[in-house]
């Protein structure tokens, strides 16, 4: 007897993941019948509706976030947005919508929190004679750029307050919407006050758009690129994740592409799975690459000490070992062939200004 196909892992149209896992902070949980309304009379998966996303408003009172991690070392970040609809299967963000009371699944992508006060809280923060300026980070956990961004419009609300105090601000984003701010980035990037990072995984639009539903295609990733600098808005790339086994074989095409592109930076991180990313990754890897997911799982436990994850500082980005140390090399031989990382792009607060004309109080 031939077994029927789980519709749990039957691709949703435009989403990363159909699966919504157990929330680990929550004490029950919630399956479908399997048996009731999935199947016809032939054992074929019955179509379910398309899932729809949902935007709810975040009632936050601040909108800045202090970090500091021996990884990343310290600074600001501004999330405008929580969950992602760009609904990459490989997500680390994924985790915290279950801080939510959501799941990492199909929550994450569809259950959008909106920071409508954002622009007014942060016009607050920088007037506060307690604000040291430092540069401010976007897109620390999801993407300013997510297609909600085209409704919201709060990323480019944020960035207008930015221009006014001149306040320095770095981003990072998969998504040409960014192109759309170039006015902003230009008159920010004049006093030293903009970078862009584009997130570039794979030059294969087929694979993008699997792995990365929602999210700008490669060519489009260029083209942005190429746009920022353009416009004198020094650009950068984030080759992230590199997934051993599906995509380190690009690195040195991406290098190469991104450096004809425009950009002058590049840096990787390594596939991360922490908590249920691990389930919606490898049910991803059952849809659409079964084929290689031996292949990506063992050398995923190459890199983490025999596990598929390991949060330990200073191992989680890069992985440890003999293959960790090849991505490594491969990575600054292809980086120093395509002419990166040659200068830095830095962010100066030497013009921050406040509105009210007075000026900071040096230190």
């Amino acid at each position: 007897m031939t077994p029927r196909p789980d519709p749990a892992l039957a691709p949703a149209p435009g989403r990363g993941t159909a699966l919504n896992p157990a929330n680990r902070f929550e004490p029950l949980t919630a399956e479908a019948d399997p048996d009731y309304g999935e199947f016809d009379e032939h054992g074929v998966p019955v179509e379910r509706p398309h899932p729809r996303t949902q935007f709810y408003e975040d009632a936050t009172e601040t909108i800045l976030n202090r970090y500091d991690s021996p990884d990343l070392g310290a600074g600001w970040s501004l999330n405008a947005y929580r969950g992602c609809e760009h609904g990459c299967a490989y997500c680390f963000a994924r985790p915290f919508h279950e801080y939510l009371g959501w799941s990492s699944g199909l929550d994450f992508e569809t259950r959008i929190l909106v920071k409508t006060r954002a622009p007014a809280l942060l016009r607050a923060e920088l007037s506060s004679r307690k604000w040291r300026p430092e540069p401010i980070g976007m897109s620390g956990v999801t993407d300013c750029y997510q297609p909600a961004e085209r409704r919201f419009r709060i990323t480019r609300a944020c960035l207008k307050v930015m221009a006014e105090f001149r306040q320095p601000v770095g981003i990072i984003t998969k998504n040409f919407l960014v192109t759309r701010d170039l006015d902003l980035l230009a008159q920010l990037a004049r006093h030293d006050c903009a970078m862009v990072y584009v997130s570039v995984t794979t030059l294969d639009a087929e694979l993008a758009g699997k792995l990365e539903p929602r999210a700008a295609r490669p060519e489009h990733r260029l083209r942005a690129i190429r746009l920022l600098a353009a416009a004198g808005v020094p650009v950068g790339v984030m080759v992230a994740p590199i997934i051993p086994g599906l995509t380190d074989h690009e690195v040195p095409a991406i290098l190469d592409a991104v450096a004809a592109a425009g950009a002058r930076r590049a840096n990787y991180v390594v596939l991360r799975l922490p908590y249920a990313v691990k389930d919606v990754f490898l049910a991803w890897l059952d849809t659409h690459a079964p084929s290689k997911k031996d292949r990506v799982v063992a050398r995923l436990r190459e890199l983490r000490g025999g596990k598929l994850y390991d949060a330990s500082f200073g191992a989680r980005m890069r992985g440890e070992g003999i293959f960790a140390e090849q991505i490594k090399q491969l990575f600054a031989v292809s980086a120093r062939r395509a002419g990166l990382n040659r200068d830095d792009i830095r962010l100066s607060t030497a013009h921050f200004r406040r509105p009210d004309g007075v000026q900071l109080e040096l230190l």
